[in-house]
């Protein structure tokens, strides 16, 4: 198959035409090869514009979301950024296109094995692959300009809101009842201002469920 044409068919079809206008995150899209991301019997569909499955419980996020995410996030290239449940590695090795350096948390041994293996084949050596508990971040490497979340999540740590630099921006995909809302929160002197962007549905992460609330 032509993977070069079929990413340059995501970014003109899926990317531009859903608001997402920054060329730095439609080159980078439209360089990392995806195909090799997913497991053999999905590389013909490795461009759809939809979730697919790596392993057991994970995906790669669908191309839309993460282009708005990234898109959202603003990420320059002086920027130091943080993938939270990075799978495989496709998210990082976009976001190295893009951003100066890339920490890299993924706590799935065989996702994160995986992750190091493509990341050096493409070359990604500005990214740091970081084996962690995902709500725990990777405060050795903080401040982060950027913070994105590789998943959808019913809550953001304070663990890891605290490793957003000042002037930082956190994007992600918050899923708790009803439909899932991509939000955009920067980091100012006094505090977290957070905004809701866009509706969109997309697997969540594990480990970043509510607590049960006591009912009578």
């Amino acid at each position: 198959m032509d993977y070069s044409a079929l990413r340059r068919r995501m970014v003109e079809s899926q990317l531009r035409t859903n608001k997402i206008t920054d060329d730095a995150v439609l080159d980078a899209m439209g360089e990392v090869p995806r195909e090799l991301f997913v497991p053999r019997a999905l590389k013909s569909i490795a461009y759809l514009d939809e979730d697919l499955q790596i392993a057991p419980g994970r995906y790669l996020m669908e191309p839309m979301v993460l282009g708005r995410l990234l898109h959202l996030a603003e990420v320059k290239a002086s920027d130091q950024a943080m993938v939270i449940g990075c799978g495989n590695g496709y998210s990082a090795a976009v976001l190295a296109r893009i951003a100066n350096s890339v920490v890299a948390v993924e706590s799935d041994a065989a996702l994160a094995q995986k992750a190091q293996e493509l990341l050096v084949d493409l070359g990604a050596s500005n990214v740091n692959l970081a084996r962690a508990p995902l709500t725990a971040g990777y405060p050795a490497k903080a401040p982060y300009d950027v913070i994105l979340f590789d998943g959808a999540v019913q809550q953001i740590p304070d663990s890891i809101v605290g490793q957003l630099a000042v002037g930082g921006r956190l994007v992600a995909v918050l899923q708790a009842d009803g439909p899932g809302r991509a939000i955009l929160a920067t980091r100012t002197e006094a505090g977290l201002s957070q905004r809701v962007v866009f509706d969109c549905s997309v697997p969540s992460l594990p480990g970043f469920a509510k607590a049960p609330s006591f009912v009578f």
